[in-house]
């Protein structure tokens, strides 16, 4: 299973206890320019995350050659903002639905739902998504209702 999700927080408690457990990840991508030129932030999220999962750290350009690799069937790749969801998908990765889960609210932010808010330029970049094709699915963890719907 591949998974793609959006989460500003990256690599935090609901990711490790609740999104890799339920996805029986066995790899997690977080795919962000920032971290990926970033040791420290890279070493300080690494220690959260379970042994039995690889993870890596990569830039946007890189996650599309990073998923050929067939060795890890269950893999999470986070993002952590929708223009970066928008970026991969217009460099050639593909996906069919994308897991919205934490836009912290913030000045110019509206709040769509208790786990995410968003700019205009969040809700441009999820509009090209679904009229890409994409589905949106806003939750927050694995047992909350599933809300894949349009935006």
């Amino acid at each position: 299973m591949l998974w793609f999700r959006i989460d500003n927080r990256m690599v935090h408690g609901q990711v490790i206890e609740t999104w890799i457990p339920y996805l029986e990840s066995n790899r997690l991508l977080v795919v962000n320019d920032a971290i990926a030129s970033d040791c420290l932030q890279q070493s300080i999220m690494a220690l959260a995350v379970p042994h039995r999962v690889k993870v890596e750290f990569l830039h946007l350009s890189e996650l599309r050659k990073a998923l050929q690799d067939a060795n890890y069937p269950n893999t999470l790749v986070l993002l952590s903002n929708c223009q970066d969801a928008r970026k991969v998908f217009e460099l050639g990765t593909m996906f069919k639905l994308i897991n919205v889960g934490n836009l912290h609210y913030g000045p110019g932010k509206a709040q769509i739902c208790p786990h995410a808010a968003v700019s205009e330029d969040d809700a441009c970049c999820l509009h090209f998504l679904q009229d890409k094709g994409v589905e949106l699915d806003f939750r927050c963890v694995p047992n909350d209702k599933s809300k894949v719907e349009p935006f």
